[in-house]
């Protein structure tokens, strides 16, 4: 009687593990280039990788919708040819795929004269509600390259920056810091339900982890250290940028994410800085929310950026999710994995 009364005890423990366990979740950010139209191939590459992927949710960069068409609704009956269900709304210059039905969509930072986007889903997920955000921010007045001897909106050669105070003063002309405290009110809306917040997006800035002390010298810095407005306000807001708080070092993870190098472009149109190493980690997703954490993450594409216009293998250790045939963008994206409890 005692070994059957164990046996029962034993086995309600491991259901009750069981149902305790973390569900995974994984997030694909991934700016496309002009919906891939920029190389041949393009749509059917996006739809491979996704295919072979499967993510539960894309945040995509740079949806454009041409010809009158909609451009996430293609990708969806593309899917659904491959066997695959995902769930969309529509949306311009960003978007988003859900694996899982949408119980609200919401347009929170709508394109306008080309000055970026923010769109938002919310859905549920064993129980657990989320709410994702997809980001594509101005890419004007982009103080990075002013440092590297490039004007921010022209993208001809000028004077650089003389200090950090100048360049930050340039750099919030753009609407990316408008667009990211927009977010950040409306994703409050979230946390307060309950939900996990996901926002992955192609920032156009880079982060203030990435220049710091330690990479002052390196990568045409020009030995600022920059407190970068977008990322600066993310983490004062409690959000963490996933890459990060799994490869601290910016040394010997870098992350860059742009430019790429796409042997099927045009190497002069994969830089806006030809001069200059322009190598940045702009495509980010940040998260915040109960019982979540960030527990991988890969640099999604080739191993290879371009810097001074000519293209440059990594030496770093960043950990990279290579794709199986052609590469339809002049970004590497990113693929991170999450756990989240009850």
């Amino acid at each position: 009687m005692k070994k059957i009364i164990l046996a029962l005890l034993l086995h309600c423990f491991a259901l009750g593990t069981m149902a305790q366990s973390p569900q995974k979740i994984t997030v694909l950010q991934w700016n496309i280039w002009q919906e891939g139209t920029l190389i041949p191939g393009g749509f059917e590459a996006i739809v491979d990788e996704l295919a072979r992927l499967h993510p539960d949710f894309v945040t995509f960069s740079e949806v454009r919708n041409y010809h009158n068409t909609n451009f996430l609704l293609r990708l969806v009956s593309a899917l659904r040819q491959r066997g695959l269900t995902y769930y969309t709304f529509k949306s311009k210059d960003s978007g988003l795929l859900s694996a899982h039905p949408i119980s609200d969509s919401v347009y929170v930072f709508p394109e306008n004269r080309d000055h970026g986007s923010i769109y938002k889903l919310v859905t549920k997920v064993k129980g657990r509600e989320f709410a994702v955000y997809t980001g594509h921010l101005d890419y004007l007045d982009c103080s990075y390259y002013e440092l590297r001897g490039y004007d921010g909106n022209t993208f001809k050669p000028c004077n650089r920056s003389a200090n950090v105070d100048e360049l930050l003063q340039k750099n919030d002309l753009s609407w990316r810091d408008n667009a990211a405290q927009i977010f950040i009110n409306e994703a409050k809306h979230d946390l307060k339900a309950g939900r996990c917040v996901i926002f992955g997006g192609d920032f156009n800035e880079p982060s203030h982890l990435d220049w710091t002390a330690a990479t002052a010298q390196l990568f045409d810095h020009h030995g600022m250290i920059v407190p970068w407005t977008v990322s600066t306000m993310l983490a004062k807001a409690g959000y963490r940028d996933a890459y990060r708080v799994l490869f601290p070092n910016p040394l010997t993870h870098p992350g860059f994410t742009y430019p790429c190098y796409n042997p099927l472009a045009d190497i002069h149109k994969l830089t806006w800085a030809p001069l200059s190493d322009e190598r940045e980690r702009i495509d980010l997703i940040y998260y915040q929310g109960r019982n979540m954490r960030a527990t991988d993450a890969k640099i999604f594409g080739p191993d290879t950026c371009v810097a001074r216009c000519k293209p440059e293998k990594d030496t770093w250790n960043d950990p990279y999710l290579p794709p199986k045939g052609i590469w339809p963008t002049d970004h590497r994206g990113l693929f991170v994995t999450f756990e989240v409890g009850k």
